[in-house]
């Protein structure tokens, strides 16, 4: 199974330090990657840097080196708890909302990115969560693909082209099946540990550049497809879930013991 890269949560005021020092990774091994690039980021939690002056050349300079670019959103800003058609999370900037929004938003959104010289086709979805309405007003303007759902390579619905992403990243890398997947970075919360083991993953060779992902004729998933897909995407929320409040409530005993002694 080959892999491809995306970064999320590309803005003027990312944490510049640790994106450069995944792009040094990346460049080592002459990989490029796909930049899911915010047209006017409002997150607070994305604001960790001083805006880069030169940002939008920088983003242009990396596309004529071969980088590819999607639209990450709009602002960044989760205005439902909808989990959409792709339930891994219950946070989403579109899903839930009404098409005339998501359509003003979308456009708005492409308008922002062209006026600073950026134009793409592909959509990336904060929290991975969009709905069919976001499908639709994607389509009205001029989307052709959305980096996201499951599978071993890119697959047609609804006349949008889906760009898969790794159900499980270790499962993932023990595949011998063919196909291609992305695994999805945001390096603003990157540590250490995550850096060495991105460059044992970049060792083995089976990363490979967005564009690869570009060039594979998708296959056309059926609804039975689309089925599986949200209960792989439910199971996973599920489990994650589970985990956390695990996890919170051994914090929690843990505490209470070591107030009692």
């Amino acid at each position: 199974m080959k892999i491809a890269i995306r970064l999320d949560d590309i803005t003027p005021d990312m944490n510049w330090s640790n994106f450069e020092r995944f792009k040094s990774l990346l460049d080592k091994y002459n990989i490029k990657a796909l930049l899911g690039i915010v047209p006017e980021n409002r997150d607070p939690k994305l604001m960790i840097n001083l805006p880069k002056r030169d940002f939008w050349e920088y983003i242009k300079d990396l596309e004529k080196d071969g980088w590819t670019l999607a639209m990450h959103g709009y602002h960044h800003e989760y205005t439902t708890h909808d989990g959409g058609l792709l339930p891994l999370n219950r946070n989403s900037e579109f899903a839930g909302l009404p098409f005339d929004k998501q359509d003003r938003m979308i456009r708005s959104g492409k308008i922002l990115l062209e006026k600073n010289g950026i134009t793409t086709d592909i959509f990336m979805a904060p929290s991975h969560s969009y709905d069919m309405n976001t499908i639709k007003a994607l389509k009205k303007n001029g989307f052709t693909g959305i980096t996201d759902g499951f599978g071993n390579g890119p697959y047609m619905w609804e006349d949008m082209v889906f760009y898969p992403i790794s159900f499980k990243k270790s499962q993932t890398l023990k595949s011998k099946e063919d196909g291609i997947v992305t695994f999805v970075v945001h390096t603003n919360t990157m540590t250490d540990r995550d850096f060495e083991a991105y460059e044992k993953i970049l060792a083995t060779k089976e990363i490979v550049s967005y564009s690869e992902m570009l060039k594979l004729k998708p296959v056309k998933a059926t609804e039975t497809d689309r089925f599986k897909e949200k209960l792989m995407a439910t199971t996973k929320f599920h489990l994650r879930e589970t985990l956390r409040i695990s996890s919170n409530i051994k914090r929690y005993i843990k505490k209470r013991v070591l107030k009692n002694h």
